[in-house]
């Protein structure tokens, strides 16, 4: 790797952890080869998202001045359904093991209207940025708490022996006192043979010995208030009140109650306990907030649904509440603070990828403020026949693989033959031009059909343990399909 390209001295005091930035410091060419893994062709708006996460890279780098001062390029990518527009922001967030959440713009309204706020994309952001950050925090202290279990089953499986005295009532008077009471103690027999016995439970507990061995213990129930309680309301406020109550009820002490388990499920339940005991949860917030505000990514599709199209002097006018939902979205794209139960959220930063079909409107007809604030566009190309050939064989979650590994679990070896591959994306073809053109989804309806008699058939009555699909076969089973229009309308 070229050092003068990949590594970056970053400066002191810019509020990220340099692990966090040098362990995805991808070129935007590394960033394109890796996505060439799962999604086939659509090399422009590859090369868009590419520059776009590097420049963040770039952006840690710059002098303290002028690193608030630059803004991301929100993009947003064209193309007919079933393209790789969701999956190449998807897997671009992975890459970067950034926050990441997914909304349809068609299910926000404009303030006043029923329905949700654009601010709870922000919300559903920390969010999923919390549970993240709790997920790698959670990692790290595994280890230790997996000592603290096996300490606290030993104690119900073989409690200590309780201190040997004559009187157990019989408290001492002073610090001298109860220092002599523990000197006295260190040579008890039944002390020392309970450590012993204490030793060898425990070795045969970590060789698992012990796992289906059942025992009584107290369990956490749910915090007080069952975690029903949830608190709707416009522009945040009662998301306020909301994160209060929270605060309030998790306070309160929570239910305890008896139950029989086995020794495997008890470890898995206090395990769940002692991590959450380690874990500093005002850090973890903190750290959270500070992923979503220089990494979070937005991925707001359909977004075309809420352009009005532009009509003429007599035509009907757009639906209520499209553009002001485009007027709520702009402060949100823009940078503003967003309330939420944790904190307050600055969304100068995050980068927002939209992506629309654009049949009916135009990227043009959204207002001009929030074109602006989308000054990268990225059209994907609709698949072609090839494309299809390439979908199904390329990707490392290609379909014929995924089907391969299915019916694998069932001791059936699946395979396909190229020619049976090449109708299969020649039929997909077809049928998007005929009927209505959904992508690289119609795949997944060509495929059922294909398979709907093996896939239900195995294992009862399916005797080969190997099955290949050839050329005659697919054409058997799909052409008569593909043939009647009426019936493809429905089935393929």
């Amino acid at each position: 790797m070229n050092s003068k390209v990949n590594v970056f001295a970053l400066p002191e005091g810019n509020g990220v952890r340099k692990s966090s930035i040098a362990e995805h410091n991808l070129t935007p060419n590394q960033i394109v080869a890796l996505l060439d893994k799962y999604i086939i062709g659509q090399r422009d708006a590859k090369k868009s998202v590419a520059i776009a996460l590097r420049n963040r890279l770039r952006r840690q780098n710059v002098s303290d001045e002028l690193r608030d001062e630059i803004m991301p390029n929100n993009i947003i990518m064209i193309g007919p359904t079933g393209v790789g527009k969701t999956e190449i922001a998807r897997r671009l967030a992975k890459l970067a093991k950034a926050p990441f959440v997914k909304v349809e713009a068609s299910k926000f309204t404009e303030v006043g209207y029923v329905g949700r706020d654009v601010e709870s994309m922000i919300r559903d952001l920390v969010d999923q940025s919390v549970a993240m950050v709790r997920s790698e925090k959670s990692e790290e202290v595994r280890e230790k708490a997996a000592l603290l279990v096996e300490e606290r089953l030993l104690d119900i499986l073989l409690p200590p022996v309780a201190q040997s005295q004559e009187s157990l009532d019989d408290e001492a008077d002073s610090e001298g006192e109860a220092l002599a009471t523990l000197s006295t103690e260190e040579g008890d027999p039944s002390v020392e043979a309970n450590r012993r016995s204490r030793r060898k439970m425990l070795e045969r507990l970590r060789n698992g010995k012990l796992e289906d061995r059942q025992i009584e213990m107290d369990i956490s129930g749910d915090s007080p208030g069952g975690g029903m309680m949830q608190i709707f309301g416009p522009l945040g406020q009662m998301e306020e009140i909301g994160g209060m109550m929270q605060d309030l009820m998790s306070g309160l002490p929570r239910k305890r109650k008896k139950r029989r388990v086995t020794i495997a499920e008890a470890r898995k339940l206090l395990e769940q306990e002692e991590v959450q005991k380690l874990i500093d949860m005002e850090s973890v917030v903190k750290e959270a907030i500070n992923k979503v505000e220089q990494s979070g990514i937005v991925f707001i599709d359909e977004i075309d649904k809420i352009a009005a199209p532009s009509t003429g002097a007599g035509g009907k006018g757009p639906d209520v509440s499209r553009e002001g939902v485009q007027r709520d979205l702009l402060p949100i794209v823009e940078g503003s603070n967003v309330a939420t139960k944790h904190g307050m959220v600055k969304t100068d930063h995050v980068l927002f990828i939209a992506s629309g079909a654009f049949h009916v409107a135009k990227p043009s007809d959204l207002i001009p403020e929030l074109q602006g604030r989308f000054p990268i566009r990225v059209e994907l190309k609709s698949l072609t026949e090839e494309d299809f050939f390439l979908i199904l064989t390329q990707p490392k979650n290609a379909l014929i693989k995924q089907y391969t590994a299915l019916l694998a679990t069932e001791g059936v070896e699946l395979s396909f033959s190229e020619g049976a591959i090449r109708e299969i994306a020649r039929i997909a073809a077809q049928v998007n031009e005929s009927v209505e053109n959904i992508g690289a989804r119609r795949l997944h309806t060509i495929l059922t059909n294909l398979l709907e008699e093996l896939m239900f058939n195995i294992p009862e009555n399916v005797s080969d343990e190997k099955i290949e699909i050839d050329e005659a076969m697919v054409k058997e089973k799909l052409n008569h399909v593909v043939a009647d229009r009426d019936l493809s309308q429905y089935i393929l």
